[in-house]
């Protein structure tokens, strides 16, 4: 059953004419994440994160965010992924089960993890995450994995929106896609949520064992947040690409990294924040002094 959008009835006006018409909302629901670990001999099942989600994608959504947080780094440690009731694929509950002797980081799963749609993670502690190493730490990117045609950048929103299926029927949800560097699409998640999307993009292909995904680039269709560069770097993507702004904490991750983050990708314009050298014919900008 596809739960991802909700007919109404709404009352349209246009100049001063009313008419009663049919249209479709995106579906917003909670969505648990548990995880079941063994400790002290015993089976624990604990959870670690509610998010606002649009339902769909859920298994990829729990994989995505466990990967990105630094809880899981390998995706041979879950040994299965199932909704709570048991079968029903209508639940808001994911349950995450890891194998026999999966060691898990018990003062990061200590860590409060609320999520909503128009935000993720606390940055600071995201932050002291990546520099802290940890499972599936990410190096410093080398440079020199991929370079980027302009015109491939400025054709990436019209790609995106070509392949955004729910919201062609809502108009209510946010995109990420994963793009080669020759503009071709590899693969499209939507939601209410940003961060939510970038989870079961990112969860999608490290369930497959494709990560780290040094050979791509990542386009997102809202602003360029702290925890969406965060998320591409623990994915090993070299390149974020945002419809809107970047944040500043977003373009000190980048450069902390040598990650390329690009903004205000519309209107056949971008802005080139760090890592200009993957921008084919783009000189490298001079980062701005860090403020006292």
């Amino acid at each position: 059953m596809d739960r991802s959008s909700i007919p109404v009835r709404v009352r349209r006006v246009e100049g001063h004419d009313a008419r009663d018409v049919a249209d479709v909302l995106a579906a917003e629901e909670p969505l648990e994440i548990q995880l079941g670990y063994e400790r002290n001999g015993w089976r624990v099942h604990k959870p670690v994160s509610i998010t606002m989600r649009t339902p769909g994608s859920d298994f990829e959504l729990a994989a995505g965010f466990l990967f990105s947080e630094r809880i899981l780094r390998r995706p041979d440690e879950i040994e299965q992924l199932r909704f709570e009731p048991a079968g029903d694929d209508c639940s808001n509950v994911v349950r995450v089960e890891l194998r026999a002797g999966t060691k898990v980081d018990l003062a990061r799963l200590e860590r409060h993890f609320y999520t909503t749609s128009s935000c993720g993670v606390c940055g600071k502690s995201s932050l002291a995450a990546l520099e802290a190493g940890g499972p599936g730490s990410q190096p410093v990117f080398a440079g020199g994995e991929f370079e980027v045609d302009p015109e491939v950048i400025h054709r990436l929103p019209e790609r995106l929106r070509e392949a955004q299926a729910v919201f062609d029927a809502t108009g209510g949800l946010h995109a990420a896609a994963l793009f080669e560097p020759g503009g071709r699409l590899i693969a499209v998640r939507e939601d209410v949520g940003r961060h939510n999307a970038v989870d079961k993009l990112i969860g999608a292909q490290w369930l497959t064992g494709r990560t780290p995904l040094l050979q791509t680039l990542l386009f997102v269709s809202g602003r360029a947040s702290f925890e969406l560069m965060q998320k591409a770097v623990a994915a090993g993507i070299p390149m974020l690409v945002a419809v809107g702004a970047p944040s500043s904490l977003a373009v000190a991750l980048a450069e902390k990294f040598r990650a390329t983050l690009i903004g205000f990708n519309r209107g056949r314009r971008f802005n080139v924040y760090t890592g200009a050298e993957r921008i084919r014919a783009v000189p490298a900008v001079h980062p701005l002094p860090s403020r006292p």
